[in-house]
């Protein structure tokens, strides 16, 4: 028979089907496979609507078989074959689906829906294969037909001799080329084999059979051997996510996190979501107990797998998560999906945006009824991915704050363990206006801080703030439960009485020259020297006015676009303490030298509290030596 040219617009778009639309080479078996389970589909729903039609359940599977003397694989299924008319329209035009077609025609009962909405699928073979011969017998006719191709040459369609119901492809691999990349032999090892079908295809719903021709040992003494065949079905059929919930144990959720490779940890809580309603999924989700040792680099990459009716689309998709909840591991399957042409990348729609809002809530819910019910394991998830949260609240300008300000811990001075913002406010006494937090490397070094004296001495709690984060997401938030954020380092902490307020108004006007004098000999390294009120022991520290910490100056100037970003530095002065005795005697006595030793040395005091670095190392040690002496 002649051989027939395709009825696409050009030989350019199957070229196009074969190298550009998708990105790896091992997506042809599940096409195929796909397509087989379309085929059995359609068998099962004839078999329902037809009594004229028997069928048993076993009657129906799928059979990949390898031949490695002829470089074949061939994919066999049960189902309802083609006539030849269907042959010249599925596999003649490209882009045309049969499948599709009977979609919109049927509506099945029991729920099964048609994998294959696009014709391209099947090209997918010509990725590997010289040529590809397909055998098929239709329920509807008594003919067999064998259609075959090479290629972008074209088609033959001729009488077969295939005697059962359903369709036989076989692919004649292409050579591997020692100057080239491609392995097309994997396709032929068991192994290789088995993980790919386990990979996409582990849960169609018919049995997936492998059978391997194998050479072994005669059984006798002699060099002979004899050819056998093994099979086995591959696929489970039955995904987790299908079964009822009572059905599973928690060991059955962990059995199946270990079996996805999510992580090799215990998860701290699973969900099971089955949604029926304006759009239909399933889905189980995780939330791990450690982070994968990449997870705090770019070189992490987010996202669930996606599977369409059982079959997997996408190992990870990133647009079911928001950024803030990227620890969350797991699957969705979906039957209502847009796919594009390839089914390898979903097109961004209302569809997959309803199914991102509803995880996100389910996540949130998840995590909270955590934190009330089950504390033990949420601060072990907080330990973790705590940092990622806080990121949430400070990126996209803020816009997911109030989804995550109620999940967010902080290590409290008075309780001495984290407690989330809704517990500080709680316990705020009546009086109390601000949260106050106080920032530092270490928990340590922020008790040690000369700046919370005065909240220490009211009594009141402070969160303390260790991750770079934390000062930039609360400066985002600016408020909680209408209670602002106030930094002890901050310039005013609104906690003194208007006696207090009046006793230091005078005494800052009393020694104003001689804080004018200080700030002169500081030459701009601080916007101010003014009286403190917050300091009771210590004779000096650093505070910052404006948006910028003094953290938060510290933090910028180790990342690698840095600004040169600077908090506007107070240097403040205890008046109270006996050190400032001998300034103001400096002071007087018009001793300019010593004034500008006692101020360099109060003020390289102050940076080093804070952790800031000396900025003249070599004059710092002569100042100290003029004292000694």
């Amino acid at each position: 028979m002649a051989k027939k040219e395709f009825k696409a617009e050009s030989k350019r778009l199957l070229e196009m089907m074969v190298n550009s639309i998708y990105s790896q080479k091992e997506i042809f078996l599940r096409e195929l496979i796909s397509n087989a389970s379309d085929a059995i589909d359609k068998m099962y729903y004839k078999a329902l609507t037809d009594d004229a039609v028997a069928f048993h359940q076993d009657d129906f599977y799928i059979r990949v078989q390898t031949d490695e003397e002829a470089r074949t694989l061939t994919i066999e299924d049960t189902g309802i074959g083609m006539t030849e008319e269907e042959l010249e329209q599925n596999l003649g035009t490209i882009a045309e689906s049969g499948s599709l077609a009977f979609k919109k025609e049927t509506e099945t009962e029991d729920g099964r829906d048609i994998i294959g909405q696009f014709g391209v699928g099947f090209y997918s073979a010509f990725m590997v294969a010289d040529r590809v011969v397909v055998e098929t017998k239709s329920l509807d006719s008594d003919q067999a037909y064998r259609w075959e191709s090479d290629g972008v040459e074209g088609y033959t369609i001729t009488p077969g001799n295939k005697s059962e119901t359903g369709t036989t492809i076989t692919i004649y691999l292409k050579q591997d080329e020692e100057d080239n990349e491609d392995d097309f032999s994997q396709f032929l090892r068991e192994q290789r084999l088995k993980t790919i079908i386990k990979k996409y295809s582990d849960f169609i719903r018919y049995p997936i059979l492998l059978t391997v021709t194998k050479e072994e040992p005669a059984g006798d003494d002699s060099e002979e051997t004899t050819t056998v065949q093994e099979e086995e079905t591959v696929n489970s059929m039955v995904p987790i996510w299908r079964k009822d919930k009572s059905e599973l144990t928690d060991e059955d959720y962990t059995n199946f996190y270990h079996e996805k490779h999510y992580g090799f940890d215990q998860p701290l809580k699973h969900i099971h979501i089955n949604v029926d309603g304006t759009i239909r999924y399933s889905s189980i989700l995780y939330i791990p107990e450690t982070t994968p040792f990449d997870y705090y680099s770019k070189e992490f990459e987010k996202g669930l797998e996606l599977y369409s009716s059982g079959v997997l689309i996408m190992e990870k998709c990133p647009d079911l998560l928001p950024d803030y909840f990227s620890f969350v591991k797991g699957m969705v399957d979906s039957e209502d999906l847009s796919l594009n042409i390839s089914r390898e990348i979903l097109q961004q729609d209302r569809q997959l945006n309803m199914i991102a809002k509803n995880i996100k809530s389910k996540v949130k819910k998840e995590l909270q009824n955590m934190l009330k019910k089950d504390r033990e394991n949420y601060e072990k998830f907080y330990e973790s991915f705590g940092r990622q949260l806080k990121f949430g609240v400070y990126n996209d300008f803020g816009q997911h704050k109030d989804d995550l300000k109620d999940l967010l811990l902080f290590y409290s001075s008075s309780e001495k363990k984290l407690v989330s913002l809704a517990e500080y406010v709680e316990r705020m006494p009546e009086e109390q206006e601000y949260i106050y937090y106080a920032s530092g490397e270490s928990i340590e070094r922020i008790d040690q801080l000369p700046q919370a004296e005065l909240v220490k001495d009211k009594g009141y709690e402070m969160l303390y703030f260790t991750e770079e984060v934390d000062e930039f997401a609360i400066k985002m938030m600016r408020e909680y439960e209408g209670k602002e954020f106030k930094s002890v380092s901050s310039g005013d902490l609104g906690l003194e009485s208007e006696e207090e307020k009046k006793e230091n108004e005078e005494a800052a006007t009393e020694y104003k020259e001689l804080f004018e004098k200080m700030k002169g000999q500081l030459d701009g390294k601080v916007k101010d020297v003014r009286l403190s009120s917050r300091l009771k022991s210590h004779p000096v520290c650093l505070t910052a006015e404006g948006e910028v910490t003094i953290e938060m100056e510290k933090i910028l100037a180790q990342m690698p676009e840095n600004q040169g970003v600077q908090a506007d530095k107070v240097l403040e002065i205890n008046h109270q303490h006996d050190v400032f005795a001998s300034l103001k005697q400096a002071h007087e006595n018009n001793d300019e030298a010593t004034l500008q030793l006692y101020t360099n040395l109060l003020y390289n005091q102050a940076r080093l509290i804070e952790g800031l670095s000396v900025e003249d190392p070599v004059a710092f040690t002569n100042d100290v030596c003029r004292i000694m002496k």
